[in-house]
């Protein structure tokens, strides 16, 4: 007698059902893993957009320039690759935020082809009171998830690896 099941026994169908059961699990695991990716982007441009329709005054865009200005970057030629943005829409912005009185354009000692920003008064209440409602708002929108705080990290580590991959790619673009 041979050990292998005989077609069409309780051996064969169990068996049979494991490796459905295994298939599917797979399945249904690979499928989870994709919606959960594509629900990851989908948060993040829905965050994007309720974070901007929160605001009263500021474009995210407007706050991504007023926060580089912040943080230190000071060079208007800077801003496009630190923000991962045309030159063209960084111009505007900046333009726009001028225009408006909430930043000041410079001259950089030594480079005359060269525009520093700096904030005004009233640029700095404004990105202040705006990066004080997004604060809210994160904590509002994390707070509706198991772990809270894990999001913010999540989030905050994305920003550190976003800050990474782009300084890498502009170093190899000037390479």
């Amino acid at each position: 007698m041979s050990d292998l099941p005989v077609r069409g026994s309780v051996d064969t169908v169990s068996a049979a059902r494991d490796s459905a059961d295994q298939v599917s699990a797979a399945h249904v695991s690979a499928a989870r893993v994709s919606t959960d990716r594509v629900s990851a982007v989908s948060a993040l441009v829905r965050a994007v957009r309720v974070f901007e329709r929160a605001s009263d005054d500021l474009t995210v865009a407007d706050y991504r320039v007023l926060a580089q200005i912040v943080a230190g970057e000071e060079r208007a030629s800077r801003l496009a690759h630190r923000l991962a943005l045309g030159k063209p829409t960084v111009s505007a912005t900046v333009e726009s935020l001028s225009k408006r009185g909430l930043i000041v354009r410079g001259t950089v000692e030594g480079d005359a082809r060269a525009t520093s920003l700096s904030l005004t008064d009233e640029g700095a209440k404004h990105f202040e009171r705006m990066e004080g409602h997004m604060i809210h708002l994160l904590e509002q929108l994390a707070a509706r998830t198991d772990d809270p705080e894990g999001v913010i990290q999540s989030l905050a580590a994305l920003d550190g690896a976003i800050d990474e991959a782009l300084t890498e790619r502009y170093r190899k673009a000037g390479a």
